[in-house]
């Protein structure tokens, strides 16, 4: 088992869990937010873990409020959002700090093990042209960044925020860590 497997993480409806209650399954690890820009693309995460979730992919969403405060609520809302507006099936996990000093242990390790995006330059060009500071390069850049994590509990890829769950990259990255055995 990992390190990373074993940090302890809380579902947003307070139950413990890890990483390793997972094994086995190829991961889509995401930081989620209700007021961004970016939203709209829980319909698409939702579309691909429906579609790929018989095959063993999970996608799992860390609401995180890091960016402009684009996700202000209580897990109670942040769930009911979610369901209400996107009909999200994927598990969710209680709100959590992505990046600076209280950034989660998650998160610490996740940006360690890809400490860069694919993608990332035209986002971050459009996030400096509004003008707001995208930090460091391994940092978290924004919300919905997506880390991949295959079977084997390592982290295979990192990809940009604006990456769509269609966007062929992504998904061919997944597809590849699918059809590896654990």
């Amino acid at each position: 088992m990992t390190a990373l497997q074993q940090i302890p993480l809380t579902r947003i409806d307070g139950t413990p869990d890890t990483l390793a209650n997972h094994k086995g399954k190829v991961l889509l690890v995401v930081n989620v937010a209700s007021k961004c820009g970016l939203t709209p693309q829980y319909a698409g995460l939702e579309a691909l873990y429906q579609d790929k979730r018989a095959q063993g992919l999970e996608v799992l969403g860390f609401p995180a409020n890091n960016f402009k405060g684009q996700e202000p609520g209580t897990d109670a809302q942040i769930q009911d959002f979610c369901s209400t507006e996107y009909n999200v099936q994927f598990p969710l996990f209680s709100k959590i700090s992505v990046v600076g000093a209280d950034q989660h242990p998650l998160y610490a390790q996740l940006t360690a093990a890809q400490p860069q995006a694919i993608g990332d330059g035209p986002f971050r060009e459009r996030l400096q042209g509004f003008g707001i500071n995208p930090g460091e390069p391994k940092d978290v850049l924004w919300n919905f960044e997506k880390f991949l994590i295959g079977r084997n509990g390592e982290v295979v890829a990192r990809f940009a925020p604006d990456m769509a769950a269609d966007d062929p990259r992504l998904v061919a990255a997944i597809e590849a860590e699918l059809a590896k055995q654990a």
